[in-house]
């Protein structure tokens, strides 16, 4: 459904008095299937939006070549456009137009007709739950009908591919949870593929098959989320000791688990990464017990997906959010 070689859009800056070639996107390469759901993640700068414009046709490449929804970006956008839908951060739809004509008027831009997109209307506001809100101007909905019915607008002409560009952001938890099962029947019931970009890493957790992180211009990791977790260098041990005097002993029976770096040191906390913990474990509390810590606390907490960007990038995405 996407297909992705060599991608890349340079600038022109200025330094001074000189001009000078940035590169914002350095030789991406990417492949997004039919009917995944993809992740598409990187911290500001790192490219993410400057590739999101470039699939949409939202901006040119400088060199590389990018098929989308089977037709190539820069020799012919006009196909790509009508083969998408395209969902955008900030949203699509007039404060002050009527929700049912505005989706009306954005199905005819494709050549629709009107009785055609009035019927494609009613079908998606009934399977985004805005029932009800036909005549009613998206400055007086909630955020979440807002961003229900900018996927309505993205979705009434029947794209077979849709790019949702950080489709939640701002909203409350419970508007975020009702939207995550409305993006997964794009997949589960119409079939779509769906490209997502999100700040929200428990959002990329929950609804894609696979993520793609961008950092630098180029694609730094591509894979299923359990296997991008399995990367991460064992599970964190924390150890939570009741007085100052046993943090050392706990930091040195922990670094005998012979962890992956030296154990970290924060007040009563003592932490590190294992590898096979499990198997680990039993003898790290024999050795706390034999030397008579007594241990307010211990927690083993498996790889997320921030540990992974971490690794990747350097950097927590919910930092540079």
């Amino acid at each position: 459904m996407i297909q992705v070689e060599g991608l890349t859009k340079t600038f022109t800056a200025r330094r001074g008095k000189e001009k000078v070639e940035v590169a914002a996107v350095a030789g991406v390469d990417l492949h997004v299937d039919e009917g995944e759901i993809v992740g598409f993640l990187g911290p500001n700068g790192a490219g993410k939006t400057t590739t999101l414009r470039m699939l949409t046709t939202l901006l040119r490449p400088t060199a590389g070549t990018a098929r989308v929804a089977g037709h190539d970006v820069a020799a012919d956008p006009v196909a790509v456009r009508r083969a998408i839908g395209y969902v955008s951060q900030s949203g699509s739809t007039s404060p002050e137009a009527r929700a049912g004509e505005e989706v009306v008027d954005h199905g005819m831009l494709y050549g629709i007709s009107r009785a055609a997109a009035a019927a494609r209307a009613r079908e998606l506001f009934a399977q985004l739950e805005l029932d009800g809100l036909w005549d009613r101007k998206p400055g007086a909905m909630s955020g979440g009908q807002r961003r229900r019915l900018d996927i309505a607008m993205g979705l009434v002409h029947d794209p077979r591919l849709v790019f949702l560009d950080e489709p939640t952001t701002g909203l409350d938890p419970q508007a975020r949870a009702n939207l995550w099962g409305h993006i997964a029947d794009l997949r589960r019931v119409r079939g779509s593929t769906v490209f997502l970009t999100t700040h929200y890493l428990d959002e990329a957790d929950a609804l894609c098959d696979r993520i793609l992180v961008i950092d630098h211009g180029r694609i730094a990791a591509a894979d299923t989320p359990d296997a991008l977790k399995r990367q991460v260098a064992g599970d964190l041990v924390q150890l939570t000791v009741g007085a100052a005097a046993d943090v050392e002993p706990a930091r040195a029976a922990l670094a005998a688990a012979e962890p992956e770096e030296p154990p970290a040191v924060d007040g009563l906390h003592v932490s590190a990464r294992v590898r096979g913990v499990a198997g680990r474990l039993p003898t790290l509390v024999r050795r706390l017990d034999e030397q008579g810590i007594v241990l307010a606390g211990i927690e083993v907490r498996r790889p997320t997906l921030d540990d992974v960007f971490l690794t990747v990038t350097g950097r927590s995405l919910r930092e540079d959010a």
